[in-house]
């Protein structure tokens, strides 16, 4: 089966993507164990290029983001074991170009055009959401000089990598896919109410629809404050468990095409209306934010969320177990569980998970490309070698509080992330004319009451149109 690349604008909230970095920051150097730290470098001197002859060593690059990926402001951070890597074994530093999400194009671009432009910036479509119009722009450059994805090291990314191909040139230093979606929910709250434990019946492939529909029916009640979900992103979580997209890439023509005919698309859409008719979501947009609470799946703890499709709160590295347990209840006591977003019934009996790309994209006229590719190795490296994950396994255990159970719900969910039923989602990178119509079509639970037919009637046009825009626009730059 070709592995699916689909298009959606997220919504995106600056307050989700500050990074770990806080106001007045100052950084902490955490050290590991002699015999942590031993082992992770001895294991990298087998796989990674000497010291003494590795192009981009004892270097310092510049990082453009709205976060800062690399360094720690407070002792429960979790050590980024890729950068700890450049930073013993090579000598390299990265300095962080701070910037607000929502001008990061802007501040980029000024850069480039001032002749001060940093080196590279993250490549994630969930999160920049910049190809392929920012490679159209030319404010990225190739990195095909500097990563070889018929190396061993790379070769399991080159599939991957081949999707963010313009002229014939990969625009994206991939390495690694994680998981974008996954359901977080309270197992004492899943007990009281006599539901049955979502990760069993995952687990028994019995984790549907509408396993999730009749115990979201079950459970709301907005008189009491109670709501099946409470995260913004719902819709994007729920149709990419089908398989497809409303908009898809195809590798075989590269082209992007339509899929409003998809009837998996239009069963996704019934059961997103089904979610806005019975009111099973928190009214975000008309009684504030998520329940007066500060991230998705407030209420949880209280027993007044029972699930919040959504995955950057439970997987945010700069969260401690304290604040995991503010939101979700006793983590290290098992409260917090996780699954993968449930699986189209009437589908083909397999469970589909967005995935979030790891990667950075590499700026025209970046000053120190070589060293960007040294790091982006060491990130490669830790994601492969078993020295590495066990250590950043058990960074998870001891300073996030993650239990074996919650750890092997997570491997099983990256297989899937890594397997043939792999979905890449990308956002408004690809432009303002096709994302806009994405997001209203696909918006239920928060944007108005009109049917997946009406909304189809109003935008198939339109869409297509675009598309066929897009696409000339990526012919004539990959002709350039």
């Amino acid at each position: 089966m070709k592995r699916i690349v689909a298009i959606v604008l997220a919504l995106v909230l600056i307050f989700a993507l500050v990074g770990c970095g806080k106001q007045k920051r100052e950084i902490v150097k955490l050290t590991l164990s002699t015999e942590d730290s031993e082992a992770i470098l001895a294991a990298a001197g087998i796989r990674l290029p000497p010291a003494e002859t590795a192009a981009g060593a004892n270097t310092t690059v510049k990082w453009l983001a709205w976060y800062d990926e690399f360094h720690n402001y407070s002792e429960d951070e979790i050590v980024n074991t890729g950068f700890y890597t450049f930073t013993e074994k090579y000598g390299g530093e990265v300095e962080w170009i701070e910037c607000d999400y929502f001008e990061r194009m802007n501040d980029l671009a000024n850069l480039i055009l001032s002749g001060n432009p940093p080196d590279f910036t993250p490549f994630g479509t969930n999160a920049t959401a910049c190809y392929p119009m920012c490679c159209i722009k030319g404010q990225y450059q190739p990195i095909d000089p500097y990563i070889d994805y018929d190396d061993p090291l790379w070769a399991d990314m080159k599939e991957t990598a081949d999707y963010f191909v313009l002229g014939g040139n990969h625009y994206g230093i991939v390495f690694d896919l994680g998981v974008a979606n996954v359901v977080p929910y309270n197992r004492r709250v899943i007990d009281e109410w006599g539901f049955d434990d979502p990760a069993e019946l995952f687990y028994n492939n019995e984790w549907t629809w509408d396993k999730m529909m009749d115990m979201s029916l079950d459970f709301t009640d907005a008189e009491d404050g109670r709501y099946a979900f409470n995260a913004w992103h719902t819709e994007e979580a729920l149709f990419s468990s089908t398989g497809t997209y409303l908009v898809e890439f195809d590798p075989e023509t590269g082209k992007y095409v339509s899929n409003l005919d998809d009837p998996r698309i239009e069963r996704a859409s019934n059961w997103l209306y089904d979610v806005m008719k019975n009111e099973l979501c928190f009214p975000m947009w008309t009684n504030g934010w998520n329940l007066n609470y500060s991230a998705e799946g407030g209420g949880m703890k209280e027993g007044k969320t029972l699930f919040a499709m959504d995955p950057w709160y439970v997987f945010d590295e700069c969260r401690s177990a304290e604040e995991y347990d503010a939101v979700f209840g006793d983590i290290r006591a098992g409260d917090l569980m996780i699954v993968p977003v449930p699986r189209d019934p009437n589908g083909d009996g397999e469970y589909y998970i967005d995935s979030k790309i790891k990667g950075y994209n590499l700026i025209k006229g970046a000053p120190h490309p070589e060293a960007v590719a040294l790091l982006a190795a060491c990130d490669r490296f830790k994601t492969v070698d078993p020295t590495v994950t066990s250590f950043d396994r058990r960074q998870l255990q001891e300073k996030k509080g993650w239990t074996e159970e919650m750890l092997d719900m997570w491997d099983t969910m990256y297989e899937i992330a890594h397997s043939h039923n792999t979905q890449i989602i990308f956002g408004e990178g690809l432009g303002d004319r096709v994302a806009p119509i994405v997001d209203t079509v696909i918006n239920y639970t928060r944007n108005g009451n009109s049917t997946f037919t009406q909304r189809k009637e109003q935008n198939s046009e339109k869409l297509d149109y675009y598309l066929e825009e897009l696409n000339q626009m990526i012919e004539e730059a990959e002709t350039k």
